[in-house]
């Protein structure tokens, strides 16, 4: 029962994404509304930890499982994706270094600024 009840809180903070998207003319997801909304009540402790916590590691322990049929439908597609391989590799090779190092500068500015 416990785990039903944190699975329907999570489920009502999705569909409140889902609702805030509907309402807020701005192109993002109703699933980042729903993840931002989930953030803001953990943080300022309308829902505590313990009353979504089993059920948010089971979602995350089965979340491997929602990429096979991704990765299915790339294998059955390789033929078209071979050619944009090339410009998809160079791609993730610039980009991620370039994704690390801002990361991290703002990382350690975030903590330089909490340290004062």
């Amino acid at each position: 029962m416990k785990f039903i009840k944190q699975l329907s809180v999570i489920i009502l903070v999705c569909f409140a994404g889902e609702f805030i998207r509907y309402i807020v003319p701005l192109p993002v997801p109703g699933s980042i509304w729903g993840l931002v909304l989930m953030f803001i009540l953990l943080v300022s402790g309308v829902i505590k930890l313990e009353k979504v916590e089993t059920a948010a590691d089971f979602l995350i322990d089965c979340m491997p499982i929602m990429f096979v049929p991704g990765g299915v439908g790339l294998m059955r597609s390789w033929a078209t994706l071979k050619s944009m391989l090339p410009a998809a590799v160079c791609s993730v090779v610039l980009v991620t270094p370039f994704v690390m190092l801002v990361t991290g500068k703002v990382t350690q500015r975030i903590i330089e600024k909490g340290d004062k």
